[in-house]
């Protein structure tokens, strides 16, 4: 075993149940059931390789408890009626096979329904902004006797799940589904007996864990996964959730599994990159000193370095992993054979695992696992005749692909006259982006594990020719747009990613055209370094295509900046050193700029591909953004596609 993660790797117990380490799987929804909340052979294969990897105790994602209003998804799992029995005993079954424990998570969705569709139930007419702002759609006030039915669902969902051979059941009490609802001060505006006061507002879970209780025995164990805060203005504060941990213990409840936030404060929920890690790992630390049950840490803990360091300074019992488990399910494995440097790190790009997901009615992926769903159906496999691959293009696509090739027995040579890394070298320029900078140090330690031959050249239709290679992919990556502005000198005309990768200076007054991420981080790059800046953008809101956790997170960022932000404006033309905008009411105004720096998005870059096509009888490959400008999901998900084809 690995000595450096002694602690990480120490049995331990939650209740009755032995875990042969402290790592947990979270629960995450994966859309990967049956329409009607079935499990499917897919929901297992991936469940059985989760389990494959050496993980604990997996929470198997949360499972709608009735049929009325508590499911939140679409193909999400349910545990509503006794026919759901059969297939989530199967489950139990495969995961149980790989050596692992297994528990399930109970959830009624509350306000917070992806699926948007009524009926939607919650203490108070309190509406999630998402769902208003998309249907207009506001919850339908819980009676009295529609309480008590719940309640009752939840403990005849628990007792199913002990019927089907779980480990244990847990509660899920936060995230801004039901039981938060009740909870939190800012969605229970209720003046009857669950409102108002903290006992009132607890008195909802207070009666679901009684139930439960009653209906599997005192001996089963019942975890239950709570929020710090919820961290809105006017919700719960940890003191509030101190006293219900108190209370719950009190009544059985075996671990108590920390998290954070609600769908409307998802950065906290879901941290993404920007947040840095382990963002309520405070929390669990200030539960554990008034709780005698064990204590799991979870949230953005994406290293087996940083979760001993957390079971060994903050008296954490246990640490639950959740997108890391995606990007690499052999993620303990690894750790516990000493071999941290390739586990695949989870870059909490929100891509795949939210994004694409719950906001595009698809079944969960993974940016930096292209397995990850579709488990069995991908699996790198010996090529039938190694050949002779180039690779052309050092960034994430050709990276994978090269990666994959070699897996599979290929002679592989990549050509990079640059640094390897690509697109990832000035996304990763922020202090904040240290996640891309773990996967630039793996695909790093990969190449050189899998000793593939790096060209620092640039590779031409001449030289690719001379190489005597069976087929070359191409992922030069893209090239920044022009725009033609009137009177703008080139001279002080600047690429934002030169200025990022410090290829070019800026000086003291600088205008951004564009604000996608390339140009928000450039903006706050420059804003960093003492530079006045401005941003002009022809759209209504700035990172307008990115996903919920992000714009969250920057528009925190950019607040705490002095940055001026023009939305709906548009550049009519620059003359001696201003330039001319006009905003969105149709005022004029004109801007001092030492430098004109463009963010303007990208277009593919396809020159190499032409000149092999017409010059080679050599098999072509284009992927990446040198074929489509996209993100990182794409990029990676090309390259391993490519290399399992060849």
């Amino acid at each position: 075993m690995e000595t450096r993660f002694k602690k990480l790797f120490t049995p331990g117990k939650i209740g009755k149940v032995e875990l042969k380490n402290r790592i947990l799987k979270a629960p995450q929804s994966t859309g990967l059931s049956n329409m009607d909340g079935t499990v499917s052979e897919r929901l297992v294969r991936h469940y059985k390789e989760l389990a494959q990897g050496g993980t604990g105790l997996i929470i198997v994602e949360y499972t709608y408890i009735d049929d009325d209003a508590s499911k939140s998804a679409y193909c999400q799992l349910g545990i509503s009626k006794n026919e759901h029995i059969s297939g989530l005993s199967w489950l139990v079954s495969a995961i149980h096979d790989e050596g692992a424990k297994v528990g399930i998570q109970l959830e009624h969705c509350g306000r917070q329904k992806f699926l948007a569709t009524p009926p939607i139930k919650a203490p108070s007419r309190i509406p999630w902004p998402h769902v208003y702002e998309q249907t207009g759609y506001i919850p339908e006030e819980l009676t009295i006797q529609e309480i008590k039915q719940i309640i009752e669902s939840f403990g005849d969902a628990a007792k199913r799940a002990k019927m089907a051979g779980f480990d244990l059941v847990e509660i899920h009490a936060a995230h801004g589904y039901l039981i938060t609802n009740f909870l939190s001060n800012h969605t229970n505006k209720r003046t009857d007996l669950y409102g108002g006061s903290l006992e009132n507002r607890m008195r909802f879970l207070i009666e679901v864990i009684q139930n439960i209780k009653a209906k599997v025995g005192e001996n089963f164990p019942v975890t239950m996964r709570i929020n710090g805060t919820d961290y809105e203005p006017d919700g719960i504060t940890i003191e509030e959730t101190i006293e219900v941990c108190k209370r719950a213990e009190e009544l059985g409840i075996a671990a108590f599994h920390v998290s954070g936030g609600d769908h409307h404060m998802m950065n906290y929920q879901v941290s993404p990159m920007t947040v840095p890690n382990g963002p309520n790992v405070w929390a669990a630390e200030a539960i554990k000193k008034v709780v005698s049950v064990p204590v799991i840490a979870s949230g953005s803990i994406t290293t087996p370095q940083f979760a001993e360091q957390i079971l060994q300074e903050k008296n954490i019992d246990f640490v639950s992993f959740g997108r890391p488990l995606l990007a690499d399910p052999y993620f303990p494995l690894k750790a516990k054979e000493g071999r941290p440097e390739e586990i695949k790190p989870c870059i909490r790009c929100n891509d795949g695992c939210l994004e694409r997901t719950f906001f595009n009615f698809n079944s969960i992926r993974c940016t930096v696992n292209p397995n990850m769903g579709r488990e069995g159906e991908l699996n790198i496999l010996p090529a039938k005749t190694p050949r002779n691959i180039a690779v052309v293009g050092g960034g994430p696509a050709g990276m994978e692909a090269a990666l994959v090739s070699a897996e599979r027995g290929h002679k592989v040579t990549l050509f990079e006259k640059n640094q390897l890394g690509g697109a990832l070298l000035a996304s990763s320029v922020q202090s904040f982006k240290t996640d891309l900078r773990n996967l630039e140090n793996y695909y790093s330690a990969q190449m050189k594990k899998l000793d593939i031959n790096i060209v620092r050249e640039e590779a031409t239709a001449t030289i690719i020719t001379n190489g005597d290679f069976d087929a070359v992919i191409v992922a030069v990556g893209k090239v920044p747009n022009t725009i033609s502005v009137q009177g703008l000198d080139e001279t002080i005309t600047v690429q934002a990613t030169d200025i990022l990768l410090n290829k070019a200076e800026a000086g003291h007054n600088v205008v951004i055209i564009g604000s996608g991420t390339t140009g928000i981080e450039t903006a706050l790059y420059l804003a960093d370094k003492g530079h006045n800046v401005s941003v002009i953008e022809q759209s209504k809101n700035i990172k307008n295509h990115d996903q919920v956790t992000y714009q969250i997170s920057y528009n925190q960022m950019l607040q705490e900046k002095d940055i001026a932000i023009y939305v709906s404006a548009e550049i009519k033309g620059a003359d001696q050193g201003l330039v001319k905008v006009v905003l969105k009411n149709g005022e004029e105004k004109e801007i001092v700029a030492d430098n004109v720096i463009l963010a303007t998005g990208y277009k593919a870059n396809n020159q190499l591909v032409k000149e092999l096509k017409e010059q080679t009888n050599i098999e072509v490959y284009h992927i990446g953004d040198s074929k489509e400008p996209g993100k990182i999901f794409d990029a990676i998900h090309s390259g391993y596609l490519t290399g399992l084809r060849l």
